[in-house]
Order: structure tokens, then sequence, then C-alpha cells
């Protein structure tokens, strides 16, 4: 194919974001340099905490500021930032040394410590000064400082010794372990970027890349909105369909819910990482030099026709890379716990595979697969379709279920919430349950709502079936059983107490929010204020373990790991049940034989006790 088609500086600049082996994309000094010298427009993004930090420089009483996070939060952006607005220049800025330094309002001297991790030895004494302003000793300076947490404390720790510095390392790890944001005795605010939400992040990151004004150059390209959709550029169409208009809207507001859900398993994406994410959902296909499209390989991917290879929701889990590299991706690695694409579900797979032939699949054939022209059932995907099914080869048949596989993906950010029940969407994930998770428990809770009775009713009956090692269905009561001996034995039937899950008489299980917004089981034992409740964090993992268990999964089948935290759960039970007996003064005791409470179960699968004596 001979049409010329335009080189985009614009692409090849989104491209420096991207996972490519130079890691450019890895320092904002970097990209600010390209920049400059190519003359295009930055991606601007919305920092959350600018306004914020110009505004204290600016007042009357401001307070020097510690920029914490982890690499690619956004520190060296905020401090940059920061600087132009309080009349710094770019060449200032790019001038060599790590301490720059501005005077600002009120006589004051502002430094900013662009890397506090490449302060020379001999800068050290800057902290000194440091410590002098935050506890008053200066009021002539002002401090802005970026570091890493543990760059953070081990500089502190150098100067720990000094009469001026002393005392200053344990009020930062102080406020960094409590997440207290101002000091109410020093002069001093600090702000943990990896306190921003991917999920918040992610959209804001969108729309800077897809509203960028370097997309103006693909206005006279013959292949951008070409009429016939196999002549069609990859790069515009992933662009469309990322900007989220009508059904594609879809495709972001599913990304979202698979970032919020690692966020509340503890895992933080920094924006870096989020832009990585964008460019490659763009521009990646694994034939592309670097595994990412240049304007110039465009007619020679459409006329090989492999535009399929890429489709945006493959380059979400980065398939357009090597394993290796892939895998060492933080955000890649991350997206690919959820299973997207090795998962199955019979009825989906059913859709795809023998939806064009079967009269009962094909109207889902026809809304799923033939209404996408562009990375649904194209021509390639219908040849090996039918070589599949006719079962000519081998090496057809997984070529195929390669193809299937991408389709999966693609169905996961495409198919309506509205049909999302209706096609068990969520059995496409290793995490079956996560759907649930996100808007019938965590979102609800957030938002000051309560989660069903249904969904604490299957978390109870999960819990029994660990904690007595039974197969049991009682789920109108939390069980705590023993084995005489050994707490967290496998199989656990003598009867120590039961706890209602409905609140009576101080007793209830409830799902609950704590003060940081974690999500928490809450079992309470007792209305007095000497027996607290008992929390066990409820993240995505602790949520299907015990969802599956419920459903008749064995309990170490699953994770090994959230089986032991369970059975420690039930250890911290069965202590405040102890504090509870003392209380009301139980006594089991009697002065020859004492009861146990053997656990069977009935025919209808809930337990009953069995009291035995025993003398002694």
């Amino acid at each position: 194919m001979t049409t010329s088609t335009p080189n985009s500086s614009w692409v090849n600049f989104l491209r420096q974001y991207g996972p490519i082996p130079s890691n450019d994309n890895m320092y904002d000094e970097t990209i600010q340099r390209i920049v400059k010298k190519k003359g295009i427009e930055p991606i601007l993004i919305e920092a959350p905490y600018l306004a914020e930090l110009i505004e204290n420089f600016n007042s009357e009483n401001p307070k020097s500021i510690i920029l914490t996070g982890t690499a690619g939060d956004g520190k060296t952006y905020h401090s940059r930032e920061t600087w132009y607005e309080l009349g710094g220049t770019f060449e200032q800025w790019e001038e060599s040394g790590n301490i720059k330094k501005i005077s600002i309002h009120y006589g004051k001297t502002l430094y900013v410590i662009k890397d506090l991790s490449e302060l020379a030895p001999e800068e050290r004494d800057i902290l000194i000064l440091f410590a002098q302003c935050i506890k008053g000793k200066r009021a002539d300076v002002l401090f802005l400082i970026a570091a890493n947490d543990g760059q953070l404390l081990e500089a502190l720790k150098q100067v720990d010794e000094d009469d001026d510095a002393k005392g200053i390392l344990n009020i930062i790890e102080d406020m960094m372990v409590t997440d207290l944001p101002e000091h109410p005795r020093f002069d001093l605010r600090l702000y943990n970027l990896s306190r921003i939400s991917a999920a918040w992040a992610l959209p804001r990151v969108i729309e800077a890349v897809t509203a960028h004004d370097g997309w103006r150059e693909c206005d006279h390209c013959v292949f951008r909105d070409h009429h016939d959709v196999e002549l069609r550029c990859p790069i515009w169409e992933n662009k469309k369909r990322l900007e989220g208009e009508q059904a594609n809207s879809v495709l972001r507001t599913r990304l979202i819910d698979l970032l919020e859900l690692c966020e509340i398993n503890g895992v933080h994406l920094p924006i870096r990482q989020l832009l990585l994410l964008v460019s490659n959902m763009i521009l990646g296909h694994p034939e592309a030099r670097d595994r990412l499209l240049r304007c110039q390989e465009i007619p020679n991917i459409i006329e090989k026709r492999t535009t399929a290879k890429a489709s945006i929701y493959r380059n979400i889990f980065g398939e357009n890379l090597p394993e290796r590299r892939r895998e060492s991706t933080a955000v890649f690695e991350t997206l690919g716990r959820f299973g997207i694409g090795n998962e199955t579900s019979n009825k989906i797979d059913n859709i795809l595979i023998f939806g064009e032939d079967d009269p009962e699949l094909k109207n889902n054939y026809q809304e799923l697969m033939l209404s996408d022209t562009y990375y649904g059932a194209d021509y390639t995907y219908k040849i090996h379709q039918k070589e599949y099914l006719e079962g000519i080869s081998e090496d057809e048949g997984a070529n195929f279920l390669q193809l299937v596989r991408s389709q999966r993906q693609r169905l996961f950010f495409s198919i309506p919430e509205g049909r999302v029940d209706e096609f068990k969407l969520w059995e496409l994930t290793t995490f079956h349950y996560a759907g649930e998770f996100l808007t019938k428990v965590y979102r609800t809770i957030q938002q000051g709502g309560r989660a069903s009775s249904q969904v604490i009713s299957r978390l109870v009956k999960g819990l029994n079936r660990i904690s007595t090692g039974l197969l049991t269905k009682t789920l109108d009561k939390l069980i705590l059983a023993t084995s005489g001996s050994h707490s967290q034995a496998r199989l656990s039937k003598i009867f120590e107490s039961s706890i209602s899950v409905m609140r009576d008489r101080g007793e209830s299980v409830q799902i609950k929010a704590d003060s940081n917004g974690k999500i928490n089981i809450e079992v309470s034992l007792s209305s007095s204020p000497s027996i607290p409740a008992v929390k066990l964090y409820l993240h995505l993992i602790r949520y299907e373990f015990l969802s599956r268990v419920a459903e008749g999964a064995l309990p170490g089948s699953f994770s090994r790991e959230c089986y032991e935290d369970i059975l420690a759960f039930k250890s911290r039970l069965l202590k405040q049940l102890e504090r509870r007996k003392v209380e009301d003064g139980e006594n089991e005791y009697f002065d020859d034989s004492m009861s146990l409470h053997i656990l069977k179960l009935n025919a209808e699968g809930n337990i009953d006790k069995k009291t035995v004596e025993v003398l002694y």
C-alpha cells in the first residue's frame, strides 16, 4: 500500500509515555525537555494539591511542606509548577544543582529540594536549616522538599544527632504513620501523594491525552475516519473508544472499577503508570517498533490485516508486549491479576464459538460480535472460527482460542452495565464476586448505606465453615468452636458460643467502614464498652474467599493466606469471648463434672449440639 500518511510529532511524543525500552517516560525532567525542544504542548493533568501549595506560600503565615509518595506520584510536577507560580523560570529549574531558592512574599527565601535522594553529602546541612525553620528558629526561610518515604527518613537520621535537628525524625515519622497532614506545634505540612486515588486520576489522565491539541495533526490523514472499516487507523479508533462517548463509556467505567478494586486491596498505581497505561491503550501493537505504533506503520498494519492486534482491550493488559516486559510493568502486572481473558464463562464462550450457527445464540452473537465491525467478528476471526469448528488442524484451533481470549477481554469492557448479571460478566475474572463487592458493599457503605442481609449471611456461612471445619449451612449466627485444645485446628467440634447476626443483647455481625474508610466485618459480643467489637479488614480477596467457601469451595483451595487470616480472626473472637465470660461471671465448671457441647450437622445442614457430661 503506497498511500502516504502524516508523521505526527504528537503521536511520537505520546509514545515517550509508553512502555518503551529507553525508559525516558520514567522521568518528568526528560519529558519537559522534549516538550521544549519539539514545541509540543505538555500533557496537563489536574494536580490535586497544587493550589494548596501555592496558596500556602503566598499566605501571611506560610508553612514548610514535604511531598512524599512513590516514584511517579507527581512530586517533581508539584514542585516545579509551584516554582513557576512563585516566579521561578524554566532555565533556573534546569540549572545544575538539586537545591533551588527563590525570594517570595514577606521577605522570605524558599528553598526547593527537587529530590532529597540526590543531595550530596556536603549538602546535608540544609536539613539542619530545615529543622530550625519548622521549629520557628528561622522565620526568614521556608522549604518545599520532595522525597520518597524511605529516603526522607534515611536523610533525617543522618542529622538527628545535631541539637537543632534532634527530634525532627520522630515527628515526621509519626506524621507519615498517622497520616497527619499538619503538625500542631511545628510549621510543617506533609502531603503523601500516594493517597491520590488511581480511580480518581484515570479519567483526568484520559481527558488530558484524548483532548490534546496534538490530535489535530490527524485531521488530514486519509486513514483517520476511512469509510471502509478495514482501512481505518487503529490509533484513531482506540482514541475514539477511550474518549468514552455513548456506549464506549463502559470501557472507562469498568477500568475505573478495576483500579478501585486494586486500591481496596492496597495496591497503589501512580499517575506515571496511568500515563503509561493510556499511551499503551492507544498505540499498542505487537508488530510495531517498540510495540507502540507510529503513523508511518499504519499502511503496513492495514495491508497485513493485523489491525485487530491493536485492540485497545488487549492493550489494557499489555498484550502487545513480551511477557517479561509486561510482568515487570506495575500497571500491567496489577491488572493481569484479574485474569481477564484467561478466565472462562460458559455462556460467553458459547456465544463466541457457536453463536453464528446456533439459532438460540444468534441474537447475542449479533449484538456482541457482529455489531463491532472493527474489533469484533472481523474477517480474520470468522476464518479461524470456521476452521476451528471444522477441526482442520490443532494449530488453527490454538490460533482461534487466542482470538477468543482477546474477545473475552473486549466483552468485559463493552457489555452494558444493565446486562452484567445476565451474562455473568465477572465470571470472566478471577474474582467472581468483585462486582458485587464493589457496588453492593464497598460503595454502598461509603455512601452511608448498609450491606444487604443476604451478603452478611453468606459471609457468616463462610466464616462458620472455616471456624468449625463442617459443611454447615448455618447463616443466622456466628459459631465459635475449638478442637478442645487448639483453636486453629481444621476440624473444631467443641462448641464455645454463638453470636447472633441480627442485633440481640449487644451481639451483632455487621459490615462497617472505619474512620479511614476501610471496610471491616465487625463482630460485637457485648454492649459493654470494656469489650469492644472484633474487626476483620474486608478487602476483595477475603470477600471472594469467604463467598467461595460459602458456596462450596474448600477453605484451603483458594487462598492459604486468607484461611490463616480467618483462623487468626477466630482466635481474637475467642479471646474476647473469655473476657465476656469473666465480666458476666459465667462459670461452666461444677463440682465434679463439666458439660461439653459437640457440634454436628442436622439433615438440613445446620449446626446442632449434642451435650456430653465429662466427669473428673
